[in-house]
């Protein structure tokens, strides 16, 4: 397969992964360092990072078996300097612990959907194709497919997931749409829920429209079968602890409710006392455990969205680790649950 995706559609050499130069310069990363890759998807970051100095490790996650084939081609020449494994990001504890890490250097994320997720027809990600419903960035994994959801689920469920996940004011019609056509045949592709999300739509709706009308339910259906936000929940509570002073986080997030959980997570991290009406008197002792290195989110420069336009949402944040906190129960040495399998 890999062999296949290098050489017949070039994904992995001609792929530039979105806001390098901003995530190499964040990591800052140093000779004989060891960094997690969460997402490692094509290999583009990581790449770019073990050929910023010396002796670099990087360990490398993806639930996508697709995408790590392609990863493991492109990365071959860095022989030992990398470890891949088949993992949600969630898992990451243990890869690391398999490895015999005790501490990162660095971590990074970047949240959302590969080019080799879209640009497969037949993963069904995109509503710019046909392909079927599937959706799922594990297909082995045993989880729903798009095709149960827009199928199976009823109306209650898909409007909350399309509101939510999605954050369209429409989602109470497209949902009855939804449920109105499957009653008279089973929705089975990209093109027909596109179609049907599209006449969802009023029309004044969709002259006025920036996007295709399918954009959001597309989105929100996607990161309800991948748990996406649960992932990121799950990492952000336990990453802090595997970081060392001076280690440095950088997450990239394409959706207003991943960034908003980074950035939460990240003031939290930043500020000091968390006394709660105990007086002038901090008695918590609680000091800050980074340093948030942008102000405001890094996002893509005029050159990068000309070359592509997919970066346009994409968001950076980045911390340095400035203290060592370990909060009452923190179970971060204790591994995620889903601990995938080394590849």
């Amino acid at each position: 397969m890999a062999q296949v995706l290098l050489e017949e559609k070039r994904i992995a050499p001609d792929h530039v992964p979105v806001l390098l130069t901003q995530t190499l310069a964040a990591l800052s990363p140093r000779a004989g360092g060891r960094y997690l890759d969460g997402t490692v998807g094509l290999g583009g970051h990581s790449a770019a990072l073990l050929a910023a100095a010396p002796d670099i490790e990087v360990c490398g996650l993806d639930r996508d078996e697709d995408a790590l084939a392609v990863a493991r081609e492109r990365l071959a020449a860095y022989g030992r300097r990398v470890h891949l494994f088949h993992s949600r990001y969630s898992g990451f504890a243990a890869a690391l612990k398999e490895l015999g890490w005790a501490k990162i250097d660095g971590a990074l994320l970047d949240v959302g959907v590969s080019s080799l997720q879209l640009d497969e027809n037949e993963r069904g990600f995109s509503f710019l194709s046909d392909g079927p419903l599937d959706m799922r960035m594990d297909r082995n994994s045993g989880e729903k497919s798009a095709w149960h959801w827009v199928n199976r689920e009823n109306f209650v469920r898909l409007k909350e997931c399309i509101a939510t996940l999605g954050e369209d004011p429409q989602a109470g019609r497209i949902a009855r749409f939804i449920v109105e056509a499957r009653q008279k045949a089973p929705i089975n592709s990209t093109a027909e829920l596109a179609c049907l999300v599209e006449k969802a739509y009023p029309p004044a709706w969709r002259r006025k429209a920036r996007r295709h009308p399918a954009t959001r339910t597309f989105q929100a259906l996607r990161m309800a079968i991948n748990d996406e936000l649960g992932e990121l929940e799950h990492f952000l509570k336990d990453i802090l602890a595997w970081l060392p002073v001076g280690g440095r986080l950088v997450i990239i997030t394409f959706h207003s409710l991943e960034d908003r959980l980074v950035k939460h997570a990240v003031r939290r991290w930043a500020e000091g006392c968390r006394c709660v009406g105990q007086g002038p008197v901090c008695v918590c002792g609680h000091q800050p455990e980074v340093r948030n290195l942008y102000k405001k989110p890094l996002q893509a420069d005029a050159v990068e969205l000309a070359a592509n336009p997919r970066a346009s949402s994409a968001k950076l944040r980045a911390v340095e680790k400035t203290a060592d906190y370990a909060p009452p129960g923190n179970t971060s040495a204790q591994g995620h649950h889903n601990s995938g399998s080394r590849t």
